[in-house]
């Protein structure tokens, strides 16, 4: 969209909010690098694809790596409060009808996931988590485990798993879409990288809705080993016919979610705290391509190219 208008001092989001979120989609953006390259290189050698928790403990044994891991434990909380704020202020103008309040509490729930991230990321840091010799599934085992014994708790699973294939299918969505245009500024480099764009969207589509269907599964089963996190998607994508191709893929396509991450961190803004006149790749390229087709219909017009 373009962001041409500007609002009032008091409607304003806070200053901090813009660091934040840089701060916040840096982070993320190298989370999904080390997962997607942990995945591409499990593929070649035919070791065990690592999930977020295996990751975060094999980053701590690299130099630098604790301090890289307080970096992401910090910059995934950033994260966390930016999503949090944003649901809850509106600072992406979603509006308050059902459409706006869907997307703002979807805005929240994912703030609170990556809450979840930054303190994995922390507890590795300090020594307290790290390799699950599994799938990187346990905690969603277990927490699915904790709610299937309780009052409804299945069919709680089972919904809480079609939300998530719901946010899975958004992603699709989003690139089939070219949403993501709306919340970027104008950008001749964003603009030549729009298929990685999608192409992240998509693998980042495809994980989110696998692990939503490891929870529907475990809810209908009332079976919590059922669950699982990305390590398990990744193992279950391993175990298809080509299965290593489809992970090398797989892989590929979160490095490129996480380079859009990246992307995000430098170009995203916030509608409600845009400088005045700041344009959005989504009013580029509309303007471009309204260009193009007026020099075209101009061209057939013109008796001389007849």
């Amino acid at each position: 969209m373009s962001s041409s208008t500007s609002h009032s001092t008091t409607d304003q989001a806070p200053a901090w909010v813009v660091p934040a979120m840089r701060a916040g989609y840096a982070a993320r953006g190298v989370t999904y690098l080390i997962l997607g390259t942990l995945a591409c290189l499990a593929a070649r050698s035919g070791a065990q694809a690592k999930g977020t928790s295996d990751a975060f403990a094999a980053l701590r044994g690299e130099p630098w790596g604790l301090a890289m891991l307080w970096a992401l434990a910090v910059g995934l909380m950033a994260f966390a409060v930016w999503r949090v704020i944003d649901g809850y202020m509106d600072l992406e103008e979603e509006g308050s009808g059902a459409k706006g309040l869907i997307a703002r509490a979807g805005q929240i729930v994912t703030g609170l996931l990556h809450a979840g991230l930054g303190l994995t990321a922390a507890r590795v840091a300090l020594g307290l988590g790290g390799s699950s010799g599994g799938q990187g599934g346990d905690k969603a085992q277990s927490l699915t485990s904790w709610l299937i014994t309780k009052p409804y708790g299945p069919q709680i699973v089972i919904a809480i798993g079609a939300i998530t294939c719901a946010a899975g299918i958004y992603y699709f969505y989003k690139a089939w879409s070219e949403k993501y245009r709306s919340d970027l500024r104008a950008s001749p480099v964003v603009e030549k990288l729009e298929p990685m764009i999608k192409a992240g969207l998509v693998a980042h589509g495809i994980v989110i809705l696998m692990i939503g269907g490891f929870l529907i599964f475990a809810g209908l089963t009332a079976n919590p080993e059922q669950a699982g996190a990305i390590g398990k998607a990744f193992e279950t994508v391993r175990s298809q016919p080509y299965g290593q191709i489809l992970l090398a893929l797989l892989g590929l396509g979160l490095v490129a979610f996480g380079l859009f991450c990246w992307i995000e961190a430098i170009y995203r803004f916030v509608p409600r705290r845009v400088k005045p006149g700041t344009q959005s790749l989504a009013t580029r390229i509309n303007a471009k391509t309204a260009r193009k087709a007026a020099e075209r219909a101009a061209a057939s017009a013109d008796p001389r190219t007849t």
